[in-house]
């Protein structure tokens, strides 16, 4: 782990190598926040991380540049994250760097951040003209309620709900947070799908912008998201799903749920 990074040098200017350099990784233990939500002991879901990296250029073996996007996942029960900071200089660490082939170079992409994260990480590079998945998240948009909203820290009283039992997705594009080590906005489109007592869809929608002016890593607000909606609302089954735009040509998308497995396509928002 790159502790110089960690420290000081997050969130500040600093130089971008362009021979590959794994000790530019950043890893980042999951349990501190965690333990905030009662959940380190055992978590209330399984998931994964889906990143995007749209950055990614290589030289062959004759010099001549390559480029792909990468997918990596990473497996929320990993007992650390990386810095997406650290992310973007390590893979642009590649950029003067020989690679006999994109199979070599995923598979040294999946050690380093293997190492990073103490878990396996898959990773698949998408070769250039491929053209990708996109689609809209599946269910309802919640953003044309008419509601008025003055919260802008987590607020899960704002939750409720009837009883009426019900099977539904609902999603909002209305989701900001801010990076708790540069202070940038995320942005982000958020899928909720439950079944159980109906849930109030005003409540939710100001639920979910009740995060805009929060300090938060993209995973942290998920899982922060999916412990307050299951314990105000008490549904039987819980996804949340949030696909959050670019920043520094990367995109996080973090997937958790107690009854389904994550979506097996890499599926891109219109706004991604």
């Amino acid at each position: 782990m790159n502790t110089e990074l960690g420290g000081p040098a997050l969130g500040r200017p600093t130089s971008y190598p362009d021979r590959y350099d794994p000790s530019l990784l950043f890893s980042m233990d999951r349990a501190a926040t965690r333990e905030a939500l009662g959940i380190a002991d055992r978590l209330p879901f399984s998931g994964v991380d889906i990143w995007t990296a749209h950055e990614i250029t290589w030289l062959d073996r004759g010099g001549k540049p390559q480029i792909a996007i990468a997918e990596f996942r990473i497996g929320a029960d990993s007992p650390s994250l990386v810095e997406s900071k650290s992310m973007k200089l390590y893979l642009g660490s590649f950029a003067q760097e020989r690679v006999r082939s994109p199979a070599e170079l995923a598979r040294t992409i999946e050690g380093d951040l293997a190492s990073a994260c103490g878990a396996r990480v898959s990773v698949t590079l998408v070769p250039p003209g491929r053209t990708p998945h996109i689609a809209e998240l599946p269910g309802e948009s919640i953003d044309s309620l008419d509601v008025a909203i003055d919260v802008y820290q987590p607020a899960p009283d704002l939750l409720g709900g009837g009883y009426a039992s019900v099977e539904e997705a609902l999603h909002s594009a209305l989701f900001r947070s801010t990076c708790p080590v540069t202070g940038q906005p995320d942005y982000a489109d958020v899928l909720v799908r439950y079944r159980g007592p109906r849930i109030d869809r005003s409540a939710l929608l100001k639920y979910l912008v009740s995060y805009r002016r929060h300090a938060a890593f993209h995973e942290a607000c998920v899982e922060r998201i999916f412990i307050d909606i299951a314990e105000r609302c008490r549904p039987d089954r819980l996804t949340v799903y949030a696909r959050f735009l670019r920043r520094g040509g990367i995109d996080i998308n973090p997937f958790r749920s107690n009854f389904e497995s994550a979506p097996k396509l890499n599926e891109r928002t219109p706004r991604q």
